[in-house]
Order: structure tokens, then sequence, then C-alpha cells
């Protein structure tokens, strides 16, 4: 390596020298969910003015997306490869694209020059003896995206924890920016009882020993409630979020039985509260790495007993499972749920869960239905899906019939609705007629 410290000199800038460097026309790839640098992307926001069509690739904006409001379409055009709350009006209002990805692919895309990567803006660790910063909680697709861009802009952030595995040198860094400031915290869900039963049925699906991959929201938080008991968890995931943290202090979480990567955290990102980062800062067991290996199917089913757990919108009676459309609009994505899915099912003694409640709008509308809304997309297909649960219960459908699944998912609706999906399900033949 070169001599870091002198070059770390020479390639100091302010946040608006840095984003100087970004053209029009340029594609630019900003680093993942709260690892997102707040400093690069206001100081490229406020350039707006001076650039056309420069478009912004990112998957969970956490911030507040700016680049994506309204009048900054001449400027950027936000191509999300996840859906989230800053970006979801964009995208509806035709100001931004989506692209539909597998998490665990997304690296392929800037690899292969699908997506032709210009400008790379991520946040770093300051640099160690050696010159390696860490990533801290984005490695994901950032680290890929980097070694693919034709420039790398970083900004430097004591605030930012230092995570053990995948690393970036000083030398592959081009313009350094210095600004600590507090990291974007993604603060714990309410769960309230209807997430409490369903985490209860879903812990009863974990044996002692498994290793668990964990979604976001209200619902895998819940399941973490009943784990109390459990012995010997690992974690193998695309995040983890505070409720491990709990865990993992309590003895439950040990990493020992994990048939790969023994006595480690292994996840590409992390979202949560300061408690979280200050848990995983230089935890010698705590490993980040990129999501091609971290969400590969063929690693994730290494593991004997992997549990995965994922939410959606809904189950059809044929086990389809819609977890990102709510009609014809698109709420979310993909993301990790179908290289979970599959992973766990090339696990010796694995289970992959979809926990959903059984209603929404307060209870109007059946989350199981007898087919998904009109032209929402299939995000984990019939043949893929295990366990289905709900407050109601857990239903396990591999190897069941049409018949036998409709039957089964239509006794863990609320039973509100089970009679009217019985009926329709008669009444389109999926059932037999009542003699």
């Amino acid at each position: 390596m070169s001599n870091w410290r002198e070059n770390y000199q020479k390639k100091l800038a302010t946040p608006e020298q840095a984003v100087k460097h970004i053209k029009s026309g340029d594609r630019v790839v900003i680093g993942h969910a709260c690892g997102e640098p707040p400093s690069l992307i206001e100081a490229l926001v406020n350039r707006a003015p001076e650039l056309n069509s420069v478009e912004i690739v990112h998957m969970v904006a956490m911030g507040p997306a700016k680049y994506a409001q309204p009048g900054m379409e001449k400027s950027f055009r936000h191509n999300a490869l996840f859906i989230g709350a800053s970006t979801r009006q964009a995208f509806e209002e035709k100001r931004a694209d989506f692209t539909p990805c597998f998490f665990s692919e997304i690296p392929r895309l800037f690899k292969n020059k699908i997506l032709t990567v210009d400008v790379v803006l991520l946040q770093v660790t300051p640099p160690d003896e050696e010159g390696y910063c860490s990533l801290g909680i984005s490695v994901d697709y950032t680290q890929p995206a980097a070694a693919c861009a034709k420039l790398v802009i970083a900004q430097v952030n004591r605030h930012m924890p230092r995570t053990g595995g995948t690393k970036l040198h000083l030398d592959e860094i081009d313009v350094i920016v210095e600004k600590d400031e507090p990291l974007i915290e993604l603060k714990p869900p309410k769960i309230g009882e209807i997430e409490k039963a369903i985490g209860e049925n879903v812990a009863k699906l974990v044996p002692d020993g498994a290793t668990l991959q964990l979604g976001i929201g209200a619902i895998p938080d819940a399941v973490l409630l009943f784990l109390k008991e459990k012995k010997d968890l690992g974690i193998h995931s695309e995040m983890f979020s505070d409720g491990v943290v709990a865990l993992a202090e309590a003895g439950v979480i040990t990493n020992s039985k994990k048939t790969i990567n023994p006595g480690k955290f292994i996840a590409t990102f992390l979202m949560g509260t300061r408690k979280l980062y200050d848990f995983v800062d230089n935890n010698p067991k705590v490993e980040l790495h990129p999501v091609d290996y971290v969400n590969d199917p063929y690693i994730i089913g290494q593991h004997e007993a992997m549990i995965s757990i994922n939410s959606a919108l809904q189950v059809d009676l044929m086990g389809q499972v819609n977890a990102e459309m709510i009609g014809a609009k698109q709420f979310s994505a993909v993301g990790g749920q179908v290289d979970y899915v599959r992973g766990a099912s090339r696990s010796l003694n694995g289970k992959s869960i979809i926990a959903l409640p059984s209603t929404a709008s307060g209870g109007k509308i059946s989350r199981i239905t007898c087919e998904l809304d009109r032209w929402a997309a299939v995000t984990t297909s019939r043949n893929d899906v295990h366990y289905v649960v709900t407050e109601y219960g857990a239903v396990d459908l591999r190897g069941k019939s049409l018949r036998a699944r409709a039957e089964a998912l239509i006794s863990i609706a609320h039973p509100d609705f089970r009679a009217g999906l019985l009926a329709e399900a008669r009444n389109r033949g999926v059932l037999a007629a009542q003699s």
C-alpha cells in the first residue's frame, strides 16, 4: 500500500468541493440506509441548479431524499432499488424510477456494468494504522459499488462504528470529506398485541441452536421477545437491529452452533439506535460483508437449522406471497426475502417463515385472500413458500396440494373472513362445493 497518511491530506476536501466532481449525466450510487452520508447528499442537492440528469441509485433512503422531492426532476432522477417512505411519492408521481432486483444480485448490476457506476458517495470510519477504513453499518451494495466506481467520495465520520469484516483502504478512496455528525437512527417500532401473538407463534418454530435471519419491523422485533428461553441461537442476516442486542447480552444469542462463521454475527447492513451502534463498535464478534455473500442462497443454505423470518402484505390461497405492492402501487420491494426463503429451503432442518397480521385497514381487509390484488407482483412464489404465520396460528404449506393449502390458510385467517374465503374458494373451484 502507498503512503496513505501523505495521500490522505492531499485528498481532503469540503463537501462542496467534493461534489464538484459530479457532472451532469453521471450515475451516482449512494451508501445504503442509515449509513448514507448526509453532508455529501446535502452538498449534492445544493448543486441542483448546475446539474442535469444525474441518476441517483439508492436502496432504502433513510434520510429526507431531497433529490427525489418535487422540483428536482430536471437535475436528478432517482432510480430506486427499494421503495421507502421518502421516495415513494416520487415514484408514484413518475418523477423517479424503480428497478426490481434481488438484494443479493445488486452487486452484479455494478460489476457487469449493467448499471455503470460513475460516482459513489459513502460514509466510513477514520482509518486504522494500516490505512483501512471500516464501512461501518453499510457494506451491502456500497462496497461493491465502490470497487466498480470511477470516483469514490467518502465522508469520514468518527460517529460511525468500526465493524469487522469487509474494509475499504484509503487508496481506494479518491476524495475525503472529514465531517463528524450523528448517524441516522431507526427507532424501535411499536409492538402491539397482534404483533406479540404473531411473534409467539413464530418463536415456537425456532429450535435451540438455530441460525436466524430477521427482517425489519414490528413482527421480527416481536419474535425476539419470545426467544428468551432459547439456547445458543445464531445470526446470519442481511440486517439486525436493537432487539438482537438484548438477546446477545442475555446469552441467548451465542453464535456457537453456527455451521459456518461460528461465533460471529454476520450481516450486510445495520439499522437501529445508538445502542446497536455502540454494541457493534470494535466488537470482534460482529462482521459485515457484501450482500452477494451474506444473501447468497448457497451460503445461507450451508447453515443447519437456518430460520428465515420475513413479513408480507398478502398471501393468496395458493400460497403466493405479495410483500411489496398495495394494489398497483409499489410500496417497497423484494429486498432479501427470496434470497433467504431459498437459502433456508436448502438448509438441513431449515424453515422459511412468512409472518403477517391477518387483517389490514383496521380489520376491514383480510390479508389472506383468494387472489392477490390486481397488478400486484408475486414476491415469493407458491413453489418457494414454506410456513405462513398470523396471530391465529402457523401452517406448513410445503408438500401440500392447492386444496390443502387453501384449507390451511383459511384456518389462520381472521375469523370474520373465514366463511367468506371458504365460500369464494368453493365458488372458484379451489375447494369442492358443499354437498
